[in-house]
């Protein structure tokens, strides 16, 4: 499933409308002071959260407090930081995190390249019984065309040719237990975030941050955690 064509105008709004929402959302994180363990009690199914690149958890903080309120433990990993080290190397993180906590039944709920990272580990070991799926928004599983464009290495790493985006195509073991939520335009991924094996859902809502307050998230969660 591909995001339906946009016109050059409403192109245009949703670059505006999705920064404008980034920036908030990043000034909001870096002055929050909320203690991440008051999200850690609720009744039902666990929530692992994994935000993008340069992204710390406190840039979901409304959708993290959503679904807290919704009854739900959400768990963030403070060993991501900021989240601008490899693929591979946060995976570990989120593995430890599992281990430590004792989590069982899990859902990560990931944004962008937290996606990655979240399908990284379901392949790497958090098996079924530790995690049973995964809610990934705006996630760049073919990788982005925009890639090339940077000299940040970082940001590189998300080509179609990287190496760890290419293997996590070809690995499809996980790919049934994953849902792939994405806007009908994404200024990051022009390809849009569809996953061959996943279900794909197209939202309305256009941009790559402002899709994390789609109010078709907290649907698509209730469906994956009932």
């Amino acid at each position: 499933m591909t995001p339906r064509v946009v016109s050059p105008v409403l192109m245009l709004a949703a670059w505006v409308r999705d920064y404008a929402y980034a920036v908030v959302a990043q000034v909001r994180a870096a002055f929050d002071r909320t203690d991440p363990s008051a999200f850690r009690v609720g009744t039902r199914t666990p929530i692992v959260v994994l935000p993008g690149i340069y992204e710390s958890w406190r840039f979901m903080l409304p959708l993290i407090s959503a679904m807290h309120e919704r009854g739900h433990p959400v768990h963030v990993i403070d060993a991501l930081r900021r989240n601008g080290r490899p693929v591979t190397d946060s995976a570990v993180d989120v593995l430890e995190y599992l281990r430590e906590h004792e989590l069982r039944g899990a859902v990560i709920v990931a944004h962008s390249k937290g996606g990655l990272i979240g399908k990284q580990a379901m392949i790497s070991g958090a098996m079924p019984e530790h995690v049973t799926g995964m809610l990934a928004i705006a996630t760049p599983f073919a990788g982005s065309t925009y890639a090339r464009f940077f000299l940040n290495r970082a940001l590189r790493g998300f080509s179609p040719r990287d190496a760890t985006i290419r293997a996590l195509l070809l690995e499809t073991a996980a790919d049934a237990r994953i849902v792939s939520v994405y806007g009908r335009f994404d200024p990051h991924i022009p390809g849009g975030s569809a996953l061959p094996r996943a279900r794909n859902v197209v939202l309305d809502t256009m941009g790559h941050f402002r899709v994390l307050a789609d109010p078709r998230i907290l649907d698509e969660l209730d469906t994956l955690t009932a």
